[in-house]
């Protein structure tokens, strides 16, 4: 699918308001509700609007302990370990990568003892390396037009 001027402008509005009504967001994009309605469904149809999501933050809801876990896994136990990350409420992100680890994990615990035994359960995949995040200077924010970019 061809993503135009108009549908970076409601994938813009999206972004800054998943919350916003059909109305607003054709107002921001330059057309009528139908219209909007259609290119919001083709696109959502083509996999680029994967989904409209609550921005929650961790620490407010009982979460204490953030922290990004690389874990380097032998190929026989990748399955495994993706079927019990899946299954972990633990796991808010996993990346397959390159390098050095062969999964890079964002995590979540209620606290240090939580995150330990977290650790305790994955160590028999593979050796793991984690990292506390004190904070996030940029948060995660949205996709914009690969040429507005810039560096």
């Amino acid at each position: 699918m061809e993503v135009d001027d108009k549908a970076w402008r409601l994938l813009s509005a999206l972004q800054t308001d998943g919350r916003a009504s059909l109305k607003e967001l054709a107002a921001a994009v330059g057309l009528s509700v139908p219209a909007t309605l259609e290119r919001l469904r083709r696109l959502q149809e083509a996999g680029v609007v994967r989904g409209v999501h609550a921005d929650i933050d961790p620490a407010k809801v009982g979460y204490g302990v953030r922290a990004i876990v690389g874990i380097n896994v032998p190929q026989p136990g990748k399955k495994a370990l993706i079927d019990k990350l899946r299954a972990s409420a633990r796991v808010l992100e996993c990346h397959h990568v390159s390098g050095e680890d062969s999964y890079v994990l964002q995590v979540v615990a209620l606290d240090l003892p939580d995150l330990e035994r977290f650790l305790g359960d994955i160590n028999g995949y593979g050796e793991t390396r984690t990292s506390i995040v004190f904070s996030t200077p940029i948060p995660r924010r949205g996709v914009v037009r690969p040429t507005d970019a810039g560096s």
